[in-house]
């Protein structure tokens, strides 16, 4: 897959509501932030001077990103989402 300017695809990481000790975790009232892994990205944004501004997330990196960005995709019976760089919260560590 290839995507064009300042946008990634993700592949979504599925969340639990429950810690990995077991702790289930309350508190629905929050919007939830989802977390992915970068898949592909593109040639980053084109800025109005013509000079293109690299991505700074690259494939491989794992990702927090909210709820309603993005646009979900198929690829067979693989789901993704397109995302904008912009709706990326931060690159999370291993």
């Amino acid at each position: 897959m290839k995507v064009f300017g300042a946008r990634c695809i993700v592949k979504e990481e599925k969340q639990g509501e429950e810690t990995v000790s077991g702790i289930i975790i309350p508190g629905k009232d929050k919007e939830p932030t989802y977390v992915g892994r970068v898949i592909a990205v593109g040639d980053g944004a084109l800025l109005e001077n013509g000079e293109r501004v690299s991505m700074q997330v690259k494939e491989g990196d794992r990702i927090a990103y909210t709820t309603f960005s993005g646009s979900p995709i198929k690829n067979g019976d693989d789901e993704f989402i397109i995302l904008n760089e912009r709706d990326i919260l931060c690159v999370l560590e291993d």
